[in-house]
């Protein structure tokens, strides 16, 4: 019977039209708020997805129309499309920032679509929560993180590289705009839209999410991170009959035990790890491709339709999380911002919070910091500044200390041992 039921609700809610993630109104209203867009993908039904131009159409529309909504472009791709940031809200100093990052995987538009209506909603909702949401909550949105990917459907950029394997090396010019982004409004939350593959009977929920495994996140924000997930999105999927579960792992369906590890790693340059790192809670959700039922099988728009519902029931966990624990979740980041000046405690090169580091992963006594040859810092001052990092000039060369906001970060990015690193530094022992 619970099985019926919950197939009967996922049909009745994927045959509607996706609703608006949050409440906004259908026509001006007295005080002058105009009529709000639409998406391509929801003028059709979920028939397709919206293209590039109705894209670039509406995100004009919104600047133009809402003065607490504005757009900017943060950088440009190898085909010349914009990279574009939204930011929504008061802008009050005090308020939670919360940054949507949507479709890295240029195959994977469930996530976009989402992003595009809530960037409607939240800018012309005049609702008591969207206004109360907004009056504590900045959000930043950059609603297709892989313009190039999108048009061609591919995973990777034009060139072909994974932009969410490169938040550390950072050669894409989608990453390092994500990168500036990150550095210059540090975000208290990090939220990236993904889709992925089902693999049946293991790995077979609506929607997976995880949050950052590396085990130089800070405990309250890793904490955080974990009850953003438990707590929020996950209910909030589940309350609206999407099955959950944590990406990564294949479960078995009998017995609940995992069965294989897929995708539940520490690495650094994954957008989950990498916002953990640079102490922001963060979450990677994950909406399945496949069809679910015969139906979706045989109308393909049946099936978009349920994959961005289930990404906008996901936000909702999202929405409630920053407004109930928005002095909780401030005070987490601010706390692991400021730890790295201690200058206290090990890094780890590896391992995860499902993983143990090895002992050649762990720097138990860190070094004061790394020394750069003039050609090397050359090499990488760019990338240094995208990621936030302190650096002392030491003639044409560099020192970069360890005592800083950035700690953990600098042994991932300049230590010889370290598996992405940029370049190997010299370490310092004493400073």
């Amino acid at each position: 019977m619970r099985s019926r039921l919950r197939i009967a609700l996922l049909a009745a809610a994927a045959t509607a039209l996706v609703v608006p993630v949050l409440t906004a109104p259908a026509r001006a209203d007295g005080a002058g708020t105009p009529k709000p867009p639409r998406t391509g993908f929801e003028r059709t039904d979920g028939a397709r997805w919206t293209t590039q131009s109705e894209e670039q159409r509406l995100l004009a529309t919104v600047d133009r129309q809402i003065d607490r909504t504005s757009v900017e472009r943060i950088g440009t791709t190898d085909q010349g499309r914009p990279l574009q940031l939204v930011r929504i809200g008061s802008g009050h100093r005090t308020a939670a920032t919360v940054l949507l990052v949507c479709s890295q995987h240029g195959n994977e538009p469930s996530g976009r679509e989402a992003c595009l209506s809530t960037i409607r909603d939240l800018s012309y909702g005049q609702d008591e929560r969207t206004r109360r949401l907004r009056s504590h909550t900045t959000f930043l949105v950059v609603p297709t993180a892989n313009p190039d990917g999108r048009a061609a459907d591919t995973r990777g950029n034009s060139d072909g590289v994974d932009v969410n394997r490169d938040h550390i090396a950072l050669e894409t010019a989608e990453a390092r705009a994500m990168a500036a982004v990150i550095r210059d409004h540090r975000p208290d939350i990090i939220y990236d839209l993904h889709e992925y593959g089902a693999t049946p009977p293991y790995y077979d929920k609506d929607l997976f999410d995880l949050w950052p495994r590396n085990l130089n996140t800070h405990d309250q924000v890793h904490t955080e991170s974990e009850l953003l997930s438990s707590d929020h999105v996950r209910p909030a999927a589940e309350h609206d009959g999407h099955s959950t579960g944590t990406y990564g792992i294949w479960t078995d369906p009998a017995t609940g035990d995992p069965v294989k590890q897929t995708a539940g790693d520490g690495q650094e340059r994954i957008l989950r790890n990498a916002s953990g790192v640079k102490h922001s809670v963060g979450l990677l959700i994950e909406s399945r491709v496949d069809p679910l039922t015969d139906a979706e099988k045989e109308d393909e728009a049946l099936n978009n339709r349920r994959r961005v519902a289930s990404q906008q029931s996901a936000l909702q966990g999202l929405f409630r999380y920053a407004q109930d624990r928005a002095g909780t979740l401030r005070a987490a980041t601010a706390e692991a911002r400021s730890a790295g000046y201690a200058d206290r405690g090990p890094v780890f090169l590896g391992g995860a919070d499902n993983e143990p580091a090895e002992p050649s992963e762990i720097l138990s006594d860190p070094p004061c910091g790394y020394a750069l040859e003039p050609a090397q810092y050359a090499d990488v001052r760019d990338e240094l500044a995208l990621h936030g990092v302190t650096v002392r000039r030491d003639g044409a060369g560099a020192f970069v200390p360890l005592r800083q906001s950035m700690r953990a970060l600098v042994p991932l990015l300049l230590d010889e041992r370290a598996t992405y690193s940029l370049t190997d530094g010299r370490p310092v022992p004493d400073c």
